[in-house]
C-alpha cells in the first residue's frame, strides 16, 4: 500500500476542490436534515440513519419534530412516549441513547450542543462518526466522517487495500480521510464537503456497480485506475448470523385488551413492550395453568430480520374471557393494554405487525 504521506500530497487539495464544487451543483439538498446548521436536528438524523435507509428515516423525522420539536422537548418527554415513537425503527438501544442524550444536553450544557467532535462524543449513544457530523456541517470543525459510504470513497479513491476488519488499518484510513479534507474557507467548504462524501458513496460510488462514469473525481481514483475499483473497500471478517427461536404468548381479552410486560433494558428489545416470550412451546405451556392451555391457538411462525441474528418466531394466541383474564397469573410483570393504551407504546415490529 503507497505511503499514506505520498497519497494525500498527490490527491489533495484537487480532491475537496472537486467533491464541494460537485456537491453544490449535483449533491443531495431536498432531504429535511439538509441545509440547516442546527445541531439537533442534524443530530436526530445521524442517529436515525444508522443502520436505516433514508426512505424509512423520512416519516420518522418529520414524526419526532413535531412531537420534540427541540432537545428541551425531547429531554422532558417520558421514555415510554420516545419508544413508542420510535416503535418499528428497530436498534432499540438508539431510542434509549437518544433521551439519554437529550437529558444530558439540557441538563450539562444548557441546552446547547457541543462545538467540537471531541466534546460531543462525552454524550450517550453519538460516536466518532455521528460527532464528526455534527461538527462539522454545523460548526464547521475540520474533522472527518468515516461511515459506510466514506469508507468506500475513501479506499477506492487511494486503493486502501488495508483489512477494515483490523481496527489498526481503519485508524490508518481515518487518518487519511483527515489529510483529505478541505484546508481553506473552512465555515463554507467544511459543511459541503462533508455532505458531497457522503452524497457520492450514496448515489456514484455505490457497492455494487459504481457510475464511474459520473464520478466528479474519476481522473484522481486509483481503484478506477486499477481497472477493479468493486474490490475496495477490503474487510474479510465475516458476520455469522444465528437462529433464536421464541415463543410468544399473545394474550388477549374478550373485549381486545392484550397482556404486556416490559422487557428489560438489555437485549432483544430491551426497554420495549412485548408480549410474554419463552424459549419453546414447552416453557410457554409450562408458564400457564392446565386449565388455560387447551384455548391456545397456534399462529402461523415466521422470521423476524435483525442485523446479526435471525428470530424464528412462533407466537401461541389465547383469547379469554374477563374472568379468566382476571385468574391469569405469570412470572413476569405485565399488565393488560387496550388498544388506546398499546398503539402509543414502544413495541417491538413483528408484535405490533401482529397486533394490526
Amino acid at each position: 500500500m503507497p505511503d499514506l504521506a505520498d497519497v494525500a500530497a498527490a490527491l489533495a487539495p484537487a480532491f475537496s476542490s472537486k467533491l464541494v464544487h460537485w456537491q453544490e451543483s449535483h449533491g443531495r439538498h431536498s432531504l429535511p436534515w439538509q441545509n440547516t446548521r442546527d445541531p439537533y436536528r442534524v443530530w436526530l438524523s445521524e442517529i436515525m440513519l444508522q443502520q436505516t435507509q433514508v426512505a424509512t428515516v423520512l416519516e420518522y423525522y418529520a414524526r419526532f419534530l413535531k412531537r420534540f420539536p427541540t432537545v428541551a422537548d425531547l429531554a422532558a418527554a417520558r421514555s415510554d412516549e420516545v419508544l413508542g415513537l420510535w416503535s418499528g425503527l428497530g436498534y432499540y438501544s438508539r431510542a434509549r441513547n437518544l433521551h439519554r442524550c437529550a437529558q444530558d444536553v439540557v441538563e450539562l450544557h444548557g441546552g446547547q450542543f457541543p462545538q467540537t467532535a471531541e466534546l460531543l462524543q462525552t454524550l450517550p449513544g453519538i460516536g466518532p462518526s455521528t460527532a464528526a457530523a455534527v461538527a462539522s456541517f454545523c460548526f464547521s470543525e475540520r474533522v472527518a466522517i468515516l461511515d459506510g459510504n466514506v469508507k468506500r470513497v475513501l479506499t477506492r479513491l487511494t486503493a486502501f487495500s488495508g483489512d477494515l476488519a483490523s481496527s489498526a488499518q481503519e485508524r490508518i484510513l481515518l487518518g487519511l480521510a483527515t489529510e483529505l479534507l478541505p484546508r481553506r474557507r473552512l465555515r463554507e467548504d467544511m459543511p459541503r464537503y462533508t455532505q458531497g462524501i457522503m452524497d457520492l458513496g450514496a448515489t456514484i460510488c455505490t457497492s455494487r456497480q459504481p457510475s464511474c462514469l459520473l464520478c466528479p473525481v474519476q481522473d484522481l481514483c486509483r481503484g478506477l485506475a486499477s481497472g477493479a475499483p468493486e474490490r475496495f473497500p477490503v474487510k474479510t471478517r465475516k458476520l455469522k448470523r444465528s437462529v433464536l427461536p421464541l415463543s410468544l404468548l399473545w394474550a388477549e381479552r374478550a373485549d381486545g385488551a392484550v397482556w404486556l410486560e416490559r422487557r428489560a433494558a438489555t437485549g432483544i428489545w430491551g426497554g420495549l413492550y412485548c408480549f410474554p416470550v419463552f424459549s419453546d412451546e414447552d416453557a410457554l405451556l409450562a408458564a400457564l395453568p392446565a386449565r388455560l392451555q387447551g384455548h391456545l391457538q397456534a399462529v402461523p411462525p415466521f422470521v423476524h430480520v435483525l442485523t446479526h441474528k435471525d428470530l424464528r418466531l412462533s407466537p401461541m394466541r389465547l383469547v379469554l374471557s374477563a374472568r379468566q383474564a382476571m385468574a391469569l397469573q405469570l412470572a413476569g410483570e405485565g399488565a393488560w393494554f387496550g388498544r388506546a393504551d398499546w398503539t402509543v407504546l414502544g413495541l417491538p415490529a413483528p408484535i405490533r405487525k401482529l397486533l394490526a
